[in-house]
């Protein structure tokens, strides 16, 4: 039984990595953004309560996005393990789940924080293509995931649940050195 919280600034590989990660220890790779778009697609009362903010262009508030998450670490493929991706997001979030984890009887294993050089983002995001992807904008996102994220980082750390990965090499190697993690939590 695995349970993990992938971190890592936008443009780091976390969700490539993530996929590879849960597909091949068969656990599932939970986003918060597809919970939402699923919740809002199946009609839950969550999901419709998320749509009329989403509909306005407001930011799904926290205590949906946490019920949401509840409701999905519920869910029965959840049991045997789980891979968190985008949550959380501030230690508001982070200690919201450590109580929400303890009330279903489940804790988080490992907290892996995938570290890149804000260069090495900027040069993989601008390779991205996007029309949105400009260099400010970029930056301006990193400084953001810093301001919210450090903290965050600090947290898991004081707990002994964080594993700081170099995320500046190839995806084959960023996967082993996770693999590495996964593996050395099954012993």
């Amino acid at each position: 039984m695995t349970r993990l919280i992938f971190l890592g600034p936008p443009g780091s590989g976390k969700g490539t990595q993530a996929a590879v990660i849960s597909g091949s220890y068969s656990f599932p790779h939970i986003s918060t953004g597809d919970i939402l778009r699923q919740a809002v697609s199946q009609g839950t009362e969550l999901g419709q309560k998320a749509q009329t903010y989403m509909d306005r262009g407001d930011l799904v508030p926290d205590e949906l996005i946490l019920g949401i998450v509840r409701d999905r670490l519920s869910e029965p493929d959840a049991k045997t393990g789980w891979l968190l991706d985008g949550f959380p997001r501030n230690v508001e979030q982070a200690t919201y789940l450590e109580s929400l984890l303890d009330g279903i009887g489940q804790t988080c294993d490992r907290v892996l924080n995938l570290q890149v050089s804000d260069d090495s983002i900027v040069k993989r995001l601008l390779e991205r293509g996007r029309k949105d992807d400009n260099e400010e904008v970029i930056r301006h996102r990193l400084q953001v995931y810093r301001q919210q994220t450090a903290p965050l980082i600090d947290f898991y750390q004081s707990r002994q649940k964080l594993v700081s990965v170099n995320g500046d090499r190839s995806v084959e190697e960023v996967t082993q050195s996770l693999k590495a993690v996964v593996n050395s939590l099954a012993h």
